[in-house]
């Protein structure tokens, strides 16, 4: 959730989120939560837009197959690994 150019680059994290997926059958799909997150941010001031890999990283939490602390996890190291290739 951060306001960062995308990267064309597919990090070691992201390979591992994007496989965790693959082998768990998830996607993300947009809740009503998370339009009203969104307008709520919007309204707010603040510019918050996951890209693919944050997404399915919010779908593995919803569908049970990571905990929270296993996503923010991967989550902080995804998006260390992002920084340092833009």
């Amino acid at each position: 959730m951060s306001a960062r150019r995308p990267s064309t680059i597919v990090n070691a994290t992201a390979r591992v989120i994007q496989n965790l997926a693959e082998r768990n059958h998830v996607t993300y799909h947009v809740t009503d939560s998370d339009r009203l997150a969104h307008h709520m941010t919007r309204l707010a001031g603040d510019v918050v837009e996951l890209d693919p890999i944050e997404q399915l990283l919010i779908g593995l939490q919803r569908a049970g197959r990571i905990d929270r602390t296993l996503m923010v996890r991967l989550q902080a190291r995804y998006l260390r690994e992002t920084s340092r290739d833009v």
